[in-house]
């Protein structure tokens, strides 16, 4: 069965004039599977890297210049391509890069160039293919049979055409979509390579969603030739509901399975957007998550992940679509370890099955669900580690987010009652995020269970900005109320339980946008201790003395000198009028002064050391040799 697992946000959304539009322009995968850059619709570029939801640059266009189409990465010159105001020698449409190959422009009037040739000519001319009033509305890039094909939908006067075009060469294949009701347009196409043809998906507003498949190696169309009829096949029906689809999109994830977002859920109630997983060869819905705020009818996927931006944000959902037989589509595929399990189906209007579990394992969890939120601490701590032991945990990943919740729920309810333990097992089988259970690490910051608040820290990706400042808050206080210090080299006392668990802080994965305004809640004097402490740490670090501590993971000197800079981003004024922080800022611009002039230096020198790595060593050396070396 296909399954859509816990989300996270990706980024927030740049607000765009007209409010049907995400403000997304475009997605595409970087230089491997955990990059990808995304173009806003106005001026910005971003990479981020997607398990630690962080972007790790950003580039913007000039000031009245606009990015006119998705930015994408040269594997060939480890750059980022994109195109401002249209131009280059004619007006693209668009820049299309898979992994391995080289860009391809295509131009708005459907002529196709490799990137290459087209910059060492920029000012050569570009043909027109599209016939008058025909425009481009769609098109992508595979590659087919060791070649790279550029394919693009086009429509006009309420005609739509498919093209496929390889670069440099005149051949290009043209074909005509057959009609839908009138006045229906497709609203999303999806486009992969299998069995050695094109596989064209295609969704329309009535929610019929149809498949053609291309051979690579038909007709070319010759000068004023007729388009050839494009035949079709209907997948399935979607439900719509009353009206028809607006903004919506459907995507071929395998060839058995389709992601759909912005169509109604068949069970669920009017006004609600989900995303769906369906499966194709068997009409049957496989999984469901609704989606909060406004859907755009945007949806990319790349290394099982599926990115959709919804209200003001971009989410990421990893998804999995296991190879499926008609027993496991109906919910009836048993299993030898579970032998006489029973399961139970449900279906909505001979539609939807939903997921189900083995009898066993809901026994199981049952059981241990209702002994937490009854039985003492001792007979709880024995359920769960027998639940832990199990060989299949990772099967009950479900079923753990439903234990933390229970126990944190009852922990929240009753001051006497609380298992540290337990739920550091239930984090430590890493089933476990924010997200599933958003409680849990405001619990432990409560319970002033530290361990407990740096193992989530430490082990949930999805920790939002506004918990990650409160953690550093709560660490703050307590560490200005002990009395067992630490001082640095400058005579600055650093507090040990901050110096333990600020270390995690400052690796959790973060937005510069959403984190800033919470750090302007701190105040002069804590930035003044949080900023002693990120000195301190970073003079040890970058000296080599000082290693791994309690068996926790050294951030890193960017880690370091990225939480500085937002610390003097966000209290700037505030810290130049605080006498107490004119000696800090001294002794960090006299570092960050000293720093310079070393890369300075070191830049100086770097033409001399590239050419020491060019000088090959001579293979035979005697025992005694001397050799000149000059460098200019």
């Amino acid at each position: 069965m296909a399954a859509l697992y816990e989300g996270y946000t990706l980024c927030g959304l740049v607000q765009a004039q007209n409010q049907s539009d995400s403000g997304i322009q475009g997605i595409e995968s970087e230089r491997d599977s955990d990059h990808v850059v995304v173009t806003d619709s106005t001026r910005s570029v971003t990479l981020y890297k997607v398990s630690d939801q962080k972007p790790l640059g950003s580039w913007t266009v000039k000031q009245g210049q606009t990015l006119t189409c998705s930015a994408v990465y040269n594997s060939h010159t480890k750059e980022y391509v994109a195109v401002s105001d249209n131009k280059v020698s004619s007006d693209v449409w668009r820049v299309h890069s898979v992994p391995g190959g080289e860009p391809v422009v295509l131009f708005q009037r459907g002529a196709v160039r490799l990137l290459d040739s087209l910059l060492s000519a920029p000012q050569q001319p570009v043909e027109e293919v599209l016939a008058q009033e025909e425009a481009i509305r769609w098109s992508t890039t595979v590659i087919a049979e060791a070649a790279q094909f550029v394919i693009f939908q086009t429509e006009q006067k309420g005609d739509h055409f498919l093209y496929l075009q390889r670069p440099n060469l005149n051949a290009v294949q043209r074909y005509r979509l057959e009609r839908e009701e009138p006045g229906l347009s497709p609203l999303s196409f999806s486009a992969s390579y299998r069995d050695k043809h094109i596989n064209l998906l295609y969704l329309y507003p009535n929610g019929h969603v149809y498949q053609s498949v291309v051979s690579v190696r038909g007709p070319g169309m010759e000068e004023e030739a007729q388009a050839l009829p494009l035949p079709r096949n209907l997948l399935f029906a979607l439900p719509v509901g009353e009206g028809l689809l607006g903004a919506a999109s459907a995507l071929a994830l395998d060839e058995a399975h389709v992601a759909v977002v912005g169509v109604p859920h068949p069970s669920a109630g009017a006004g609600k957007d989900f995303l769906c997983i369906w499966n194709t060869n068997f009409q049957t819905l496989q999984a469901g998550k609704e989606m909060s705020g406004k859907i755009y009818g945007q949806l990319w996927s790349y290394s099982s992940k599926l990115f959709i931006p919804h209200g003001k944000s971009l989410s990421v959902i990893p998804y999995e679509c296991p190879k499926s037989s008609l027993a496991s589509a109906l919910g009836k595929l048993r299993q030898a370890r579970t032998e006489g399990e029973m399961r139970k189906i449900h279906t909505n209007n001979n539609t939807e099955i939903k997921r189900t579990v083995s009898h066993l394992s809901l026994c199981y969890t049952s059981c241990t669900l209702s002994s937490t939120s009854t039985a003492p601490v001792e007979e709880v701590q024995r359920e769960v580690e027998g639940l832990l032991s199990r060989s299949d945990i990772q099967e009950l990943q479900p079923s753990v987010g439903q234990l933390a919740s229970s126990l944190v729920s009852r922990s929240v309810a009753d001051p006497a009652f609380y298992t540290p333990g337990t739920l550091a097992q239930l984090v430590h089988t890493q089933c476990l995020c924010h997200s599933v259970c958003p409680d849990l690490l405001l619990l432990a910051l409560e319970r002033k269970d530290y361990f407990l608040c740096q193992l989530c820290l430490q082990l949930f990706p999805d920790v939002p900005e506004a918990v990650t400042c409160a953690c550093l808050k709560t660490f703050i206080r307590c560490s200005e109320k002990l009395s067992i210090v630490v001082v640095d080299a400058q005579g600055a006392v650093l507090p040990t339980v901050f110096f333990q668990h600020g270390l995690e802080v400052l690796q959790t994965a973060y937005s510069d946008t959403f984190l800033l305004p919470h750090l302007k809640d701190l105040s002069s004097q804590q930035v003044i201790l949080f900023l002693q402490y990120l000195q301190f740490l970073y003079l040890r670090y970058s000296q080599d003395t000082f290693t791994q501590t309690h068996g926790l993971r050294s951030p890193t000197l960017t880690q370091i000198m990225d939480w500085v800079c937002l610390l003097l981003d966000a209290h700037f004024t505030v810290l130049v009028m605080t006498p107490e922080a004119k000696g800090l800022l001294l002794n960090l611009h006299r570092f960050v002064k000293s720093q310079v002039r070393l890369f300075s230096e070191l830049g100086k020198i770097e033409g001399s050391l590239e050419e020491l790595q060019k000088i090959k060593v001579k293979k035979e050396v005697g025992q005694y040799s001397i050799e000149v070396i000059e460098l200019f």
